[in-house]
């Protein structure tokens, strides 16, 4: 019997990553993904709970940081009876509508179920 033969996809060349020695310089197509990468950051949504006197709110928005600025100096009319309020936790998505549309569903009686289960 002969030895086994290796299929081309399964060699170890196939997952190993490249490393940059020093001096390397980036090609043009590291640098293309890099910005791609920096655009899609400030592209992202986010889908946000804060901890409020009297319980949660779920929100969502583009520009977390500033966001939770306004409700922490009571500018947003949802929370500004509800001081104080801490950030739990948030989501980033780069889709506006799954974003809006996992916001809605965090709302609903099985999003705060699984709100429960895993970030509690």
């Amino acid at each position: 019997m002969g030895q086994p033969t290796k299929s081309s996809n399964l060699l170890p060349s196939a997952f190993a990553t490249q490393k940059r020695g020093y001096g390397v310089t980036k090609s043009a197509k590291d640098t293309r993904r890099r910005d791609s990468v920096r655009s899609n950051f400030d592209d992202m949504h986010y889908i946000y709970s804060l901890k409020c006197k009297d319980g949660f709110y779920i929100g969502c928005t583009n520009d977390l940081k500033d966001r939770i600025k306004r409700h922490k100096a009571g500018q947003v009319d949802a929370t500004k009876n509800r001081l104080p309020v801490e950030l739990d936790f948030y989501v980033a998505l780069d889709n506006q509508y799954k974003a809006f549309n996992f916001e809605k569903y965090l709302k609903s009686g099985s999003g705060r179920a699984f709100i429960k289960k895993h970030f509690m």
